[in-house]
């Protein structure tokens, strides 16, 4: 038995030093691929294209009504509505809205306060509900955490006009709006997330859909069965690409930037939260996700260290530093720091105990709202569970 237990404790201790050596490689690369990547950005023509933006709210975020905005100040000549979508009339986000139309009069704002539910996730009932609503030919969906640049737009509509294009969505980076526990999730999703995302896109290994940007066209919606066909899927943005890969249409990340902030203002809040993103990608890509600890080099190493301590700690110098171009190359893309090599090494560790955890949940938190994993990734609202097992 002590035998065996060794024996698996030396594949365990060389299993950390490939995958932490494998990590410094991939880290190093894709520092330069990133940099690359955004360097083929030019300038978009403005456009006359009549958009309809769609915003699903709940609650105030801490800085609301500037990531609204910034969907307003665009470099664009065609008529655009802004549409926002409440479930509830006591949402502090409708104040938010109405002081964005007291400052915009001449902009197209319509709000849309309706609490009918569709299914489990609350965020596609939203959208179902303002659905209805939607004017335009040209239909842009993104997250109310989502700050953009003048030119969105015109990047979204010049990449929307190539043959055979379904989708158009962004890549994105962190910004922190609530202290600490905010900036570390910035830096988690800007020095990780962020250069696995443009990696695997510039190396044609993914195709992602999220919930950053959305852009379709209304007929691509309408072909795909609308947002009700989405009503149970956890991650929706996900099955939103999928249907629309399913009609033979391709999806494509343009090489330019949105902002998301986190407003986390807590340990726990922010583990919930990345909790959440780690299952859906289990769930949608279960092995690319099982590959991707190789983007945690510098945890991985540590490990190493208990098994063969020189070899270990080389590999975690070598892993400091690699992280340290990585957020030096971030930054200089992005155009500002997001946050400290302090914190982009601590989110490390916490992305592998994240990693970890994430194997073993079959439920997750979202928005105050308990919603249990199903299989081909729906989802079940705790309540219905219990309905369930009351009528039993």
């Amino acid at each position: 038995m002590i035998h065996i237990l060794h024996l698996l404790g030396a594949a365990l201790g060389w299993l950390a030093i490939v995958v932490a050596t494998l990590g410094i490689i991939y880290c190093t690369a894709a520092a330069f691929i990133f940099r690359h990547y955004f360097a083929a950005a030019t300038p978009a023509p403005v456009r006359h294209d009549a958009v309809t933006l769609l915003k699903p709210l709940y609650g105030d975020e801490p800085r609301l009504y500037d990531n609204l905005a910034s969907f307003l100040a665009q470099d664009h000549a065609g008529p655009i509505q802004l549409l926002c979508g409440i479930q509830r009339a006591d949402d502090p986000a409708i104040a938010v809205v109405k002081a964005l139309k007291l400052a915009h009069p001449d902009a197209d704002i319509q709000l849309v306060v309706d609490g009918t539910v569709h299914g489990a996730s609350g965020k596609i009932s939203n959208l179902v509900n303002m659905e209805p609503f939607i004017r335009h030919g040209i239909v842009v969906l993104s997250d109310s955490d989502i700050a953009v640049a003048p030119d969105y737009l015109g990047q979204l509509l010049r990449a929307l006009d190539r043959p055979n294009v379904g989708i158009v969505t962004c890549i994105y980076a962190g910004r922190g709006d609530a202290g600490f526990w905010s900036r570390l999730g910035a830096a988690g999703v800007s020095y990780q997330f962020m250069l696995g995302l443009v990696f695997g896109v510039a190396n044609k290994l993914a195709t992602p859909c999220m919930g950053s940007t959305i852009a379709m066209t209304r007929e691509t919606l309408q072909r795909i069965g609308g947002f009700g066909s989405f009503a149970d899927k956890l991650a929706d943005d996900y099955a939103i690409g999928e249907a629309v890969r399913a009609l033979g249409l391709s999806i494509v990340l343009p090489p330019m930037l949105v902002d998301h902030a986190f407003d986390e203002t807590s340990l726990s809040a922010l583990w919930h939260h990345e909790l959440r993103w780690g299952a859906t990608v289990r769930d949608v890509a279960f092995w690319p996700y099982v590959g991707s600890i190789i983007g945690l080099p510098l945890p991985v190493a540590v490990l190493a260290m208990l098994y063969w301590p020189a070899a270990g700690l080389v590999l975690f110098a070598l892993a400091a530093i690699v992280r340290l171009v990585v957020v030096r190359s971030v930054d200089a893309t992005v155009g500002r720091r997001i946050a400290s090599l302090g914190l982009a090494l601590a989110h490390d560790g916490m992305s592998f105990a994240i990693y970890i955890a994430s194997f073993f949940v079959r439920s997750v938190d979202w928005r105050g709202a308990t919603l249990t994993m199903k299989t081909e990734g729906r989802i079940v609202a705790a309540h219905k569970i219990e309905n369930a097992e009351q009528r039993a």
